[in-house]
């Protein structure tokens, strides 16, 4: 059972949103418009929110941004908006997922399964001395905190996990399909999701695909994290 918050303006989509969440025994609360959702964020605690683009207050886009500068509560994106380079903009603003409308109850909930387990996974499979070293890399998954050379990383949940679960395998190169598996909890998707991800990760960590310093990418390989130099701790 998950606490989930329904933005949506349409009212027969809300209101069979509202049915097919309350069936599934997940508690719900909803709103029309960008404003009350950031109202409702900002004082109740949810496992998951989905999105509506389409709000009459304020774009969706906006919202997100607006939401995620006081939260990092899982967002699932509801679009009618199919273009590639919106669906990269979304979720280079914070989204963890998105659906295009229209899509099935089933479709939904197995997108919210997938980012639930995500959110819930991570520290608590580590023990809670583990602090993950990499260079001047520093990942306390306990207290989802990432340094680097002493200075505190502002990241993202996503960009957190991806950096954790190859912070976990210094050097080794991890295919796409097991970040896929591993990171977003899916057994297929597109190596757009992942590249976007990668990309907001290393501007944080102050480099670029052409200019890596920890995190390399091998074409049609996979991914790999280590020192500059990968010198690696013996």
């Amino acid at each position: 059972m998950a606490s989930v918050l329904v933005v949506e303006d349409d009212p027969f989509v809300r209101s069979a949103l509202i049915r097919h969440l309350t069936d599934a025994a997940h508690t719900v609360r909803s709103v029309g418009t960008a404003l009350e959702a950031l109202r409702e964020v900002a004082h109740l605690r949810f496992d998951v929110v989905i999105l509506d683009l389409g709000l009459p207050d304020l774009d969706g886009s906006e919202a997100l941004k607006m939401l995620r500068g006081i939260t990092d509560v899982p967002v699932i994106i509801a679009t009618a908006r199919d273009d590639e380079t919106e669906i990269v903009r979304l979720l280079n603003a914070g989204a963890d997922d998105y659906l295009t409308k229209p899509f099935s109850v089933e479709h939904l909930s197995a997108r919210m399964a997938a980012v639930l387990r995500r959110s819930r996974a991570g520290a608590g499979d580590l023990p809670p001395e583990a602090v993950l070293r990499v260079g001047g890399l520093t990942v306390d998954p306990l207290r989802r905190q990432a340094e680097l050379d002493g200075v505190r990383l502002d990241l993202t949940r996503r960009e957190f996990d991806l950096l954790t679960f190859l912070a976990t395998r210094p050097g080794v190169v991890v295919p796409r399909k097991e970040l896929l598996a591993e990171v977003w909890q899916q057994s297929y998707g597109d190596d757009q999701t992942i590249d976007v991800h990668l990309s907001w990760l290393r501007r944080k960590l102050g480099e670029t695909a052409a200019r890596p310093r920890y995190l390399h990418t091998l074409r049609g390989v996979g991914v790999k994290l280590e020192p500059p130099g990968g010198e690696l701790p013996r």
